[in-house]
């Protein structure tokens, strides 16, 4: 009888009672296929779930499983696996709430974030997608108890794709030195593709990094001077008039917010902003920044939440090689019949990139239920993703991922901004190299196809590309 390690880890600003349900019926389903099954019955959510849970860590196992029955930040992998000397494989589940609901687990990205960081750590995993009654599922994990597990896929590199002209492309580059990005605060616990490294920043585009302590800028938030306050509401009021039905508690502070975040980037001269986004700014202000985000980044500042220093990198180099507005994005769901990706996040986009921009909702945060965020789907038309993450085969380096395909016209699947996006290359290959490769939880998606300047620009730096 194979013994199998199985955790279920979540966090409880998702939709607790379903996960915990889907990860029952998964210990539940390994059990039935002959497996000796071991390790706690409820979800890991705490700390101290955590320290419990390191005790089933057995390498001896025939088979570790991490079920994410919801999303976690990647601070349980790396306790719990960081030393294991074997793959994890990381069960995500489909999303189950109704079309426009928020993401009731978000299991999908929390899988992508706990391969980020156990590969960069030299770790390996595998992924397996869907619900426990699914026949593929059943299948999959079949052979994974006999020693197969789902394979990895091989990353792909671009070499004889088409590369811009250098003289197009090195001007723009040149045109990055001396650029800057605000950064706020430190990066989410867990949440390992948002640190970074400001020298190789520096060395390889000459972005310069301006950082302003959170607590700094709460105060200057709280001591914003109420006329400017309330022009830029009363602007921003016109401009999107659904913050009309909001309460002022929460639009207030967005106003506030703004003001300050918009101040602040025009005195330092900044081109991106990286805003640690929560949990302060919310608990302290009783509002989120996600709008605040957006007016920004419709007036050509490119914003990133989650303090995500490269994500915000990334959008400059995508605007200063011509493709537009750009918007950072988690991968939350696959729906492999019709090679669909969905890409979203919680409400932060400007509203250019809208399908309708006239019309861009304005509401409540998807999960704190505060505002203000965006709630309105991403345009439609040609795609490109793509992210400057950290080189796990090159300390000190970076490499460039990519990939394009058609956002097609779809109902706002989840509260926020969400994008339905029929890739161009295999979806259920993109996504499993998204999580064995070691890639982010967060990608850029841009409208125009500037992968020819891309290439070239990687070419140049000496950054190597994996493009799906």
């Amino acid at each position: 009888m194979p013994r199998v390690v199985c955790i279920p880890t979540a966090r409880p600003t998702f939709a607790v009672e379903t996960a915990a349900k889907r990860a029952a019926q998964a210990r539940t389903l390994l059990a039935e296929l002959g497996a000796d099954v071991v390790g706690p019955t409820n979800l890991v959510m705490t700390p101290d779930d955590v320290e419990d849970a390191a005790g089933f860590v057995d390498p001896d196992a025939d088979l570790v499983v991490n079920v994410c029955a919801s999303f976690s930040d990647a601070t349980p992998a790396l306790r719990l696996y960081r030393d294991l000397d074997r793959p994890v494989l990381l069960w995500a589940f489909r999303e189950p709430g109704p079309v426009g609901d928020r993401l009731w687990l978000n299991s999908l990205c929390g899988a992508n974030l706990f391969g980020h960081a156990l590969v960069g750590h030299g770790g390996e995993v595998r992924l397996l997608y869907g619900d426990p009654e699914e026949p593929a599922v059943r299948a999959a994990l079949r052979e994974a108890l006999a020693g197969a597990l789902p394979p990895a896929p091989q990353l792909p590199a671009a070499a004889g794709r088409a590369r811009a002209a250098s003289d197009d492309v090195l001007p723009a580059l040149d045109g990055l030195r001396g650029r800057r990005i605000g950064v706020i605060g430190d990066a989410p616990a867990g949440f390992t593709p948002c640190e970074y490294d400001p020298e190789i920043i520096t060395r390889l585009f000459g972005v310069e990094v301006d950082q302003l302590d959170l607590d700094e800028l709460i105060e200057r938030i709280r001591d914003a001077d109420p006329a400017a306050r309330d022009r830029e509401l009363a602007e921003a009021v016109e401009q999107r008039p659904t913050l009309r039905h909001l309460d002022t508690t929460h639009v207030e502070p967005f106003a506030a917010m703004t003001t300050v975040l918009r101040d602040w980037s025009a005195g330092q001269l900044l081109s991106g902003v990286a805003l640690r986004c929560w949990p302060e700014l919310p608990t302290e202000l009783g509002a989120c920044p996600c709008s605040a985000l957006s007016r920004l980044a419709d007036e050509g500042t490119a914003t990133a939440c989650e303090r995500d220093v490269y994500g915000a990198l990334t959008m400059l180099v995508f605007e200063a090689l011509g493709s537009g507005p750009t918007y950072l994005v988690d991968t939350v769901d696959l729906q492999t019949d019709d090679n669909i990706v969905r890409v979203w996040h919680c409400g932060s986009a400007a509203t250019k990139l809208a399908a309708e921009p006239a019309t861009a909702t304005q509401s409540v945060h998807c999960n704190r239920k505060i505002g203000v965020a965006g709630d309105f789907p991403l345009k439609t038309g040609r795609v490109v993703l793509g992210r400057l993450t950290e080189n796990p085969a090159q300390p000190g380096g970076l490499r460039l991922l990519l990939t394009s395909g058609e956002s097609v016209p779809a109902p706002n699947r989840f509260q926020g901004n969400t994008a339905d996006v029929v890739l161009d290359t295999a979806a259920d290959e993109f996504v499993h190299g998204l999580v064995t490769g070691g890639f982010p939880h967060h990608t850029v998606i841009a409208w125009q196809d500037v992968r020819p300047a891309l290439r070239t620009a990687a070419d140049h730096l000496g950054i190597p590309i994996v493009e799906w």
